[in-house]
């Protein structure tokens, strides 16, 4: 059994490279455009997740309540969540090892990365990632560590944009990998909803319609699913005609959320949920992210599927731009291990021309838990932000000088 030496997020070596460039022809998408899409989907991730935040777990009226509709930003410190993390967490893994990727080095991640770091409660983490870090911790392996309770949660759904992004064009790629991180954490159901968004970015990031985005994600799963019954109704439902919005969020919404349930996080729901709004906005993005935060329930990881396909679609330039500079280095609030990573240099290694290159301007060697992940850089203006203990670097996304503060 292989097993990961030392840091499981540096290249390998050997003539394997070709794994994380992702081995087939992309079709007729160029490598500029591949590039936008990929920064469209992880920062549409990102910026889908800050947004629904606030919205977590409430319904409808609640949100009006609060706030009227949600039309932006409703924190003065917008941040994202765990969906963020984990998105990033799994990036970087994918980053590393591409197709090769197999369940033996997820769990090895999980374990070097998350289980065996004594660095708190790791707060927000979804009911999914506390019963397989409790798992890990007692010694059970994959599959094994995914049976709890909560193996049908959206917390596979949440961080599978970045095998789209890295299976670009080739969505049953996406949902194997996908399922091979799945299998760690993930079971059943759980496993189907990341296949769908997975699958579902991969067209998305080929240029397709909408409506083949729609048909890459349900050919990836099993047609007598609750996934597909739920995305297939939410689709449908969204595509009718309504008097206003309001009415359609609420047509979309009863579709699928099962009444009185008091969990959230069903992947089948928020994968349907996610996948409703980007139909009813026709992909746009910013459409579709609203439509899903507004829609409440698990709003954090609906809209960030949602703007993940959208920003796919539609690249980059598709994000309000106040919303796209509004998102910076990750906090790791969640995933300590994460902190200071930021999407736009998960969708360079991910999409690189050169894949050493790439790999080799992004990482840092010093500050970083043994075995743990080389921290990335954040993006925005001027001087940018490090981690403590980071050597001074510079992006690989915008190439400014990164300090240590």
């Amino acid at each position: 059994m292989e097993l990961i030496a030392g840091n499981p997020a540096e290249p390998r070596t050997g003539g394997t490279q070709t794994a994380v460039r992702g081995g087939a022809d992309r079709g007729e998408v160029s490598q500029g455009d591949l590039g936008d899409r990929a920064r469209g989907s992880l920062l549409g991730l990102a910026v889908g997740d800050a947004l629904g935040a606030p919205a977590e777990n409430l319904r409808p009226s609640e949100i009006r309540r609060r706030w009227g509709r949600i039309e932006g930003f409703v924190s003065d410190d917008p941040a994202g969540t765990d969906d963020t993390e984990y998105a990033i967490f799994s990036g970087l893994l994918l980053a590393r090892h591409g197709s090769a990727l197999t369940v033996t080095h997820v769990e090895r991640a999980w374990h070097l990365w998350i289980a065996d770091l004594d660095e708190g409660p790791f707060r927000g983490a979804g009911f999914s990632e506390r019963g397989t870090l409790e798992n890990l911790r007692r010694g059970l392996a994959a599959p094994i560590s995914a049976q709890h309770r909560h193996a049908w949660s959206d917390g596979l759904a949440m961080r599978a944009a970045p095998f789209g992004v890295f299976a670009a064009g080739r969505p049953d790629e996406a949902a194997r990998l996908v399922a091979v991180d799945g299998r760690v954490s993930h079971d059943g159901e759980g496993i189907y909803g990341g296949q769908a968004v997975a699958a579902g970015v991969a067209a998305a990031m080929a240029g397709a319609g909408v409506a083949s985005v729609i048909a890459a994600a349900l050919s990836v799963v099993p047609m007598d699913s609750w996934t597909a019954r739920s995305l297939r109704r939410a689709v449908a439902t969204a595509q009718r005609t309504y008097p206003d919005r309001l009415t359609r969020e609420r047509a979309v919404r009863s579709a699928v959320v099962v009444g009185g349930y008091p969990w959230t996080d069903l992947a089948p729901e928020a994968v349907g949920l996610a996948f409703g709004a980007f139909a009813a906005a026709r992909g746009d993005f910013r459409t579709a992210v609203l439509t899903a935060v507004n829609m409440g329930r698990d709003a954090d990881t609906t809209a960030a599927v949602a703007g993940a396909l959208a920003g796919a679609l539609h690249g980059a330039s598709a994000i309000p731009r106040h919303w796209a500079e509004a998102i910076g280095p990750v906090r790791g609030s969640c995933l300590p291990s994460m902190r200071g990573y930021h999407v736009l240099d998960i969708a360079e290694l991910l999409t690189p021309e050169d894949a050493d290159e790439a790999y080799e301007s992004a990482r840092g060697d010093a500050g970083t838990p043994e075995g743990g992940p080389a921290r990335h850089t954040g993006t925005g203006t001027g001087t940018e932000y490090a981690p403590p203990g980071a050597p001074s670097a510079t992006s690989p996304t915008t190439g400014k000088t990164v300090v240590e503060r």
